[in-house]
C-alpha cells in the first residue's frame, strides 16, 4: 500500500470539468503549484500531492523509482474517487506524468509536460545523480539549494519567487530527495511512448531554462501527435512560478480543448 500522501484538493467536486492533477518537480513540494490552484480551482477540481519523500508526505529512504511515484498518485486518486483527469507535471513531475501515462493510459484525458524531457538517463547522468544523492545525505539540502537556485529560477526572477523556491528546496528531506535521484537515474526512455499519446497535450518551457532547454521541448512537441508548444519568455525552469500569467494562459488553452 502506498504511503499516505499529503495533498491539496481544491475546487468544486461536482463540476462537470475534468479534474486537474499537477505533480511537482525535484526538490520541491505541492506549494509550487499555488498560482495554478488559485487560478483554476474556482471552476474545476485541482489536486496537488506532495510526492513521497517531499513536503509533508512520508519519507521513504533508499531508491524511489518513477513507477512508485506514479503508483502513489494512482492510489491517491483512487482514494479520492477520481477515475479520469488532466495530468500535468514539471521537470521530474513531468517524467512521473509520462510514467503514469505508461502505466495507466486510460485515466489521462489531457497531458501537460512542463520543463521536462523524455529520454532515459545517460551513463554520465546516472553517475551525477548518484553523486548528488550521496552529497545530499552527507551535507543536507542547504548548500545544494544555494548552488542551483538561479538555475531553477532565472537570475532576474522576482525576489519573492526565488525565496519560495529556496524554501521548498531547503525544506525537502535529504533522504527523500536522494531516493528520488537514485530512482530517476534508472528511468525508462519515454520518447516512443510520446508518439502514441492520443490525448491533447501541452508542452511548456521557460525560454531561459538550462536544465531542460527549448530544444527538448521542441522535440517532445514534434513527437506528440496532438500538442501545442508554449515557450515562456522571462522564465527559466519554473515558468509556472516565474511567469504564472503566461503559464496559466497556456494551460487554460489545453483545458479548453478537453
Amino acid at each position: 500500500m502506498a504511503p499516505f500522501l499529503a495533498y491539496e484538493d481544491e475546487g468544486p467536486h461536482a463540476a462537470t470539468a475534468l479534474p486537474l492533477v499537477l505533480i511537482h518537480g525535484h526538490p520541491f513540494d505541492r506549494t509550487m503549484w499555488a498560482p495554478q490552484v488559485a487560478a483554476f480551482s474556482p471552476e474545476r477540481r485541482v489536486i496537488v500531492p506532495d510526492l513521497r519523500g517531499y513536503g509533508a508526505s512520508p519519507v521513504v529512504p533508499g531508491i524511489t523509482p518513477l513507477s512508485v511515484f506514479a503508483q502513489d498518485v494512482a492510489d491517491l486518486l483512487d482514494d479520492l474517487r477520481v477515475p479520469a483527469f488532466v495530468l500535468g507535471g514539471l521537470s521530474m513531475g513531468g517524467q512521473i506524468a509520462m510514467e503514469f501515462l505508461r502505466l495507466f493510459p486510460g485515466r489521462v484525458r489531457g497531458l501537460l509536460l512542463a520543463d521536462t524531457f523524455p529520454a532515459a538517463e545517460t551513463p554520465e547522468g546516472r553517475r551525477s545523480r548518484a553523486a548528488t544523492a550521496d552529497r545530499l545525505l552527507r551535507e543536507g539540502m542547504a548548500g545544494y539549494a544555494d548552488e542551483v537556485l538561479y538555475d531553477m529560477v532565472a537570475p532576474y526572477a522576482r525576489p519573492e519567487v526565488a525565496a519560495h523556491v529556496h524554501r521548498m528546496m531547503t525544506g525537502t528531506p535529504a533522504e527523500g530527495a536522494a531516493a528520488a535521484l537514485r530512482g530517476r537515474a534508472e528511468r525508462p526512455d519515454y520518447r516512443d511512448l510520446l508518439t502514441r499519446v492520443r490525448v491533447p497535450a501541452l508542452v511548456v518551457v521557460g525560454e531561459d531554462d538550462t536544465f531542460t532547454p527549448v530544444a527538448d521541448a521542441e522535440a517532445m512537441h514534434a513527437a506528440l501527435p496532438d500538442s501545442v508548444l508554449r515557450v515562456v519568455p522571462g522564465a527559466a525552469h519554473l515558468p509556472n512560478l516565474e511567469r504564472p500569467e503566461e503559464f496559466d494562459e497556456a494551460l487554460a488553452g489545453l483545458l479548453a480543448r478537453m
